[in-house]
């Protein structure tokens, strides 16, 4: 018996590989900035806020509903790619998506990226986007206090890191988490009881190189910061609740589902939806499957029950 979905049993033929430095600069050397989609119903631009300090300007591809007339609420989204690749594109239909389907406004941030910005400048900026929306939410038609944080693989990561900053500095208080297979632990690469004969898509060597490069030295030393892996934070009490989603045969699977208890034993609600049979990306990779598209609106339907009650 295939221990892949019968919707991914195509996923037994995937090769897998690993991330390193010629992967990476094969792909971003491909990766352009998208043109900026002119739609009937939804407005799309691009906007540089300022960032802290002498970091550079943070750069955010924001998504409203044309028929906006009072304050909604938003959701920051943060890219996946293993913190080393990735753009807001990528996540462009399903982000047009949340906003035809709930009416809210998507504010996807394109971070910077290791090796050559190591952790915390991603946060950094994804704080400095946050701060921003919070900031115009007037003018923008946002409801300051219905501000969810999302993302997916490293952007899950990087919006679970976010709400502990979120959490710490008390200049904005986000309303929600929605975590998709998300990059919580660099200890897992250090881990040699895991069973990685059906892993596709991100690799323990993908794993082990976009964690040193991002941590700027190996991942599992005690001197991680909480700050670039999330699950490395002692105390997860006052976060935002959540929602966490993953396959069984994702890398990330046991540290998601410890980050979940972690939430639900801190008080903090935490609802997991875990996926029998799916790998790491698998509803980018078949995207047109039944499983991808029931796992999308599980996602749908947990922002609208945090957001629009």
């Amino acid at each position: 018996m295939s221990a892949f979905h019968p919707d991914l049993w195509l996923a037994r033929f995937m090769p897998n590989f690993s991330f390193g430095p010629r992967m990476v600069s094969f792909i971003r050397g491909r990766t352009k900035r998208g043109a900026i989609p002119v739609l009937p119903d939804v407005t799309v631009e691009d906007v540089d806020v300022p960032a802290s300090g002498e970091s550079p300007a943070v750069s955010l591809r924001l998504y409203q509903p044309k028929s906006l007339a009072a304050p909604a609420p938003a959701m920051l989204w943060t890219h996946g790619g293993g913190f080393i690749i990735g753009s807001p594109e990528q996540d462009e239909t399903n982000n047009l998506a949340f906003v035809r389907e709930l009416g809210i406004t998507i504010a996807a941030v394109r971070y910077r990226l290791a090796p050559e910005h190591q952790a915390p400048a991603a946060v950094e900026d994804a704080y400095a986007a946050l701060r921003w929306l919070h900031q115009n939410s007037a003018r923008l038609n946002v409801d300051p206090n219905r501000i969810a944080l999302g993302g997916a693989s490293a952007g899950g990561g990087l919006a679970a890191t976010l709400a502990l900053v979120a959490h710490d500095r008390k200049e904005v208080r986000p309303a929600f988490q929605l975590l998709v297979y998300p990059m919580l632990d660099d200890r897992t690469v250090t881990r040699t009881d895991l069973d990685l004969r059906n892993v596709r898509v991100w690799t323990q060597g993908s794993n082990t190189f976009a964690w040193s490069v991002y941590l700027g030295h190996a991942p599992g030393a005690p001197s991680a910061s909480e700050y670039a892996a999330a699950a490395r934070r002692k105390d997860l009490s006052g976060l935002p609740p959540a929602w966490i989603g993953v396959g069984t045969l994702d890398l990330f699977h046991d540290e998601d589902l410890a980050y979940a208890k972690r939430l639900d034993d801190a008080g903090v609600r935490c609802e997991l939806h875990v996926i029998t049979g799916a790998f790491h990306g698998f509803d980018v990779m078949f995207s047109k499957s039944g499983v991808a598209k029931a796992f999308w609106r599980e996602q749908a339907r947990a922002l609208k029950a945090a957001l629009l009650p």
